[in-house]
């Protein structure tokens, strides 16, 4: 497997991005020169500004044990901005959405939580997209 820097993984870049805006109310978006620029500003506005739709979405398709305000913030994020792709980017497969999201996870995560991470996950992607297809 690759050993990717956090710096250049559009993914967790975008998870440092949202956590910033959602839990620090100063904090100013800036974009700064990246490859992967537009998708990760596409990915980050498009977050904040369908905040309310994906957290009625999680809400409604996290078991009933998955309360989202108890989860931890960063698991928050990430599974706001996974929900996000799984509901407007169609073209991005789930098993990429996420195999993504748990390779920046590891940046920030134990692994007994990205396990965690992974099954909250797979689930809310296969209800996402199996409602929304």
């Amino acid at each position: 497997m690759k050993n990717f820097s956090a710096k250049n993984n559009p993914r967790v870049i975008i998870i440092q991005k949202l956590y910033g805006k959602f839990y620090n109310d100063d904090e100013q978006l800036t974009f700064p020169k990246h490859r992967f620029k537009k998708f990760i500003k596409d990915i980050v506005s498009g977050t904040i500004e369908r905040n309310d739709v994906i957290i009625e979405e999680l809400n409604k398709n996290l078991d009933d044990k998955f309360n989202l305000k108890k989860l931890d913030k960063l698991f928050q994020i990430i599974l706001r901005s996974a929900t996000y792709e799984f509901l407007y980017k169609p073209n991005i497969s789930i098993n990429i959405i996420i195999k993504e999201y748990l390779n920046a996870s590891n940046f920030f995560l134990s692994n007994s939580q990205t396990k965690y991470l992974n099954a909250l996950l797979d689930n809310v992607a296969k209800k996402l997209r199996s409602t929304n297809a």
